[in-house]
């Protein structure tokens, strides 16, 4: 009996030796210690190493990045891109509706479609909501859907715009002062009251003001395998009770589409409910079309640069240009940080960088220097010869182009706004105006009545926030399965256009420039002449021909 207590002792005292002696301790290493600095350093010959210093700016950011992509790899992304529900195309319509692209989408429960004004340089949706103070949304108000119509905008001028009602949505609901978005909560009167906002953007007084509320707004997704899913993506939106100044002129009349770094925004909604990655793209074809992509970063091979934060934030799309180049010659002193901006009419650079540049284009440029009356910029020339074929005239003049770091560059091929007279191109202007602060706007405006190509149009702007980099490269917008032009009416309800990306200024009726996003930077009135009769001129200038064939046809009698 002893002999059987002492051996179960000892098999006792061998295990919990065994356990101890299996057991062991290690020494946590921060991932941006020196142990790890000098591991890395070794693994990459010796090389220097990227390393930021503790409670750094830098340092924080790198922490950031390292965050979002452990998420990533932890959770995805449920689609590879999401559009809106009526469809990826977006649409310039013209001078009346302030020459920015604008695209339908559908909010609430049952949706309500609007057509909504693309803003890389604000944060919040908002449409006209209860108005108290808001823009005519009878279709037949906007004069210029004519001309859009000859142009094949497809324009119905007998569907009126919408008006948001959160008394007719089920999915509606009130964001309370207390919603840590809400940042107009210390003015609130209580925490339980309904969030108000008000967004001044500053040009020409234009603002927003109203309720934020909480709905759905519909999308579509679509994936390289064709597949499509219906999505409801909850987002908060501004019932705009009452605007001011462009927004009461027809610029945005049926809302805007915020689409900056800001938490409100739509991209950023999207990504923290992991619907798709933090990006997205637009896209600006020369026929004044384009699309919208959320979750879309671009091509592997497309060109890039980072975004630059504004006193230690980014809070808006900045890029550094290293240098700018006129034809084959690269100019000295014009480096700059630029707003990348959607919703911008026009492009503006610091005045000493302007300076340059434009003397520069004045020295190349084959023309005589001119000044047109009501034009806004400042080095314009007249044509030798009146052109019908305003493509001989663009192939001329020489092309700018931004450089960036890393060998980055962006050619801007036809950087003018060609002037009409009646029979043909009279002349045109550097489509460039300066500025008085240290940072530029880089506008993507196309104007069709006077046939500027501007800086975006022909590329596919890629904003990807996840890696805060701006990409782009070359595109046409379109893709084989979708040739179908937008519709100023919501298309039928047959399924949703899903177009993938293939591999890949905005002007009131009453003639005064906005710029909605961005404050202080509105540039004069461009023209001295009333909008609607400039219009019209356009209008008849390009359709004299086909008007006066129509007149012998009606005259002359056929000899068959």
């Amino acid at each position: 009996m002893a002999t059987r207590f002492l051996l179960a002792v000892s098999v006792v005292v061998l295990l919990i030796e065994s356990r101890v002696a299996s057991m062991f301790s290690a020494r946590l290493i921060h991932r941006f210690s020196d142990e790890v600095e000098a591991v890395r350093a070794a693994k990459s010959g010796g090389a220097s190493v990227s390393w930021p210093q503790r409670k750094t700016m830098e340092y924080y950011k790198f922490l950031v990045r390292s965050d979002l992509e452990r998420q990533k790899v932890m959770l995805g992304s449920k689609y590879q891109f999401l559009f809106p529900s009526e469809g990826s195309k977006t649409m310039s319509f013209g001078n009346d509706y302030g020459w920015l692209h604008y695209t339908w989408i559908d909010i609430g429960t049952p949706n309500v479609s609007f057509l909504v004004a693309l803003d890389a340089g604000s944060d919040l949706l908002w449409v006209p909501c209860e108005c108290v103070q808001c823009a005519p949304l009878s279709a037949s108000y906007y004069g210029s859907l004519l001309c859009s119509l000859i142009y094949g905008a497809s324009i119905m001028q007998d569907r009126d715009l919408n008006q948001y009602s959160p008394s007719g949505s089920s999915t509606s609901k009130n964001l309370s002062c207390s919603h840590r978005l809400c940042e107009s909560s210390p003015h609130c009167g209580s925490p339980k009251q309904p969030c108000p906002y008000t967004i001044n953007y500053y040009s020409e007084n234009t603002s927003s003001t109203g309720l934020l509320i909480e709905d759905i707004l519909h999308l579509s997704s679509g994936s390289d395998d064709g597949s499509k899913f219906s999505v409801q993506a909850p987002v908060i939106i501004g019932c705009g009770m009452r605007q001011t100044g462009g927004y009461l002129d027809g610029v945005a009349p049926d809302g805007l589409m915020g689409l900056g770094f800001g938490e409100i925004s739509v991209p950023s909604f999207l990504a923290k409910a992991g619907f798709v990655r933090n990006s997205f793209s637009l896209c600006f074809n020369d026929d004044d079309s384009g699309r919208i992509f959320f979750g879309d970063q671009g091509l592997a091979n497309q060109q890039s640069t980072l975004f630059l934060p504004l006193d230690g934030k980014y809070e808006t799309y900045i890029v550094g240009v290293e240098a700018c180049c006129i034809g084959s010659s690269c100019i000295k002193q014009t480096s700059f940080r630029a707003l990348v901006d959607s919703g911008a009419s026009f492009t503006f650079l610091p005045d000493e960088s302007y300076r340059n540049i434009v003397d520069e284009f004045d020295r190349q440029v084959n023309a005589t220097r001119f000044s047109f009356d009501g034009y806004p910029w400042e080095y314009c020339y007249k044509s030798s010869v009146v052109f019908v074929n305003s493509s001989k005239e663009l192939s001329k003049n020489p092309s700018v182009m931004l450089k960036f770091v890393h060998n980055s560059s962006f050619v801007v091929h036809n950087p003018v706004f060609l002037v009409y007279g009646y029979q043909g191109v009279v002349g045109f202007c550097l489509a460039i105006q300066p500025t008085d602060g240290d940072i530029g706007i880089l506008g993507r405006n196309r104007r069709k009545n006077f046939h500027a190509e501007n800086f975006m149009t022909g590329y596919r702007m890629v904003f990807d926030r996840e890696n805060l980099k701006l990409g782009w490269s070359h595109s046409n917008c379109e893709d084989l399965t979708d040739g179908e032009k937008m519709h100023f009416s919501p298309p039928p309800k047959k399924g949703p256009s899903n177009p993938l990306p293939a591999n890949e200024q905005q002007r009131n009726p009453r003639g005064q420039t906005i710029t909605p996003a961005v404050a202080g930077r509105a540039p004069s009135n461009p023209s001295a002449a009333p909008t609607q009769l400039i219009l019209s001129q356009f209008c008849l200038v390009k359709f004299l021909p086909l008007m006066l064939l129509l007149l012998l046809h009606l005259i002359i009698p056929s000899t068959s």
